[in-house]
């Protein structure tokens, strides 16, 4: 699958977004082998497992970030290295994660980008489903499915619309 690879800079849409854009106060790790990354947020919820994530991500992610409210949880990884390879194998262009993933080494050869809040070796516990949102609220901002996202090495923004065509 083509990914955007146009850098889109976080600063740059903030200068042209002074009052609507919402910047996510969380600061990130960037694990993935590229650091930027922009689409379509898709929304999702969890607490240290990971049930239907594959299903998500074998929906396609042209054009696409998928967005996961772990609750901050470090406790238990929401991703590992197989996961990440097939999300990249769906054409998503990228994920963040508010919680933790794992095998961190194997992320780093993808072309595309992870944000992750923090990195553990546990793995998820299999007791629940994630759950599909029409919104997710972490880091100071609330991110809603459809908004735009903007991800670079400095920050995380949202912005209702695409600032680019």
């Amino acid at each position: 699958m083509a990914r955007t690879n146009h850098i889109i800079r976080t600063a740059d849409v903030c200068d042209n977004h002074r009052t609507d854009a919402r910047i996510c106060e969380t600061q990130f790790k960037d694990v993935g082998g590229r650091n930027h990354f922009h689409g379509l947020a898709v929304c999702m919820s969890t607490f240290e497992d990971n049930s239907g994530l594959r299903a998500i991500l074998a929906e396609g992610g042209q054009g696409k970030v998928l967005v996961v409210d772990g609750r901050g949880s470090f406790r238990r990884a929401l991703c590992g290295g197989n996961i990440a390879k097939e999300a990249f194998h769906y054409g998503w262009e990228g994920m963040i994660f508010n919680g933790a993933i794992r095998d961190s080494h194997e992320f780093e050869v993808l072309d595309f980008g992870v944000k992750v809040a923090g990195l553990t070796a546990m793995p998820p516990v299999h007791e629940t489903q994630m759950e599909r949102e029409s919104f997710v609220n972490f880091g100071g901002i609330t991110f809603n499915t459809g908004d735009y996202v903007y991800a670079d090495q400095d920050c995380v923004i949202v912005l209702d619309k695409p600032d680019h065509e």
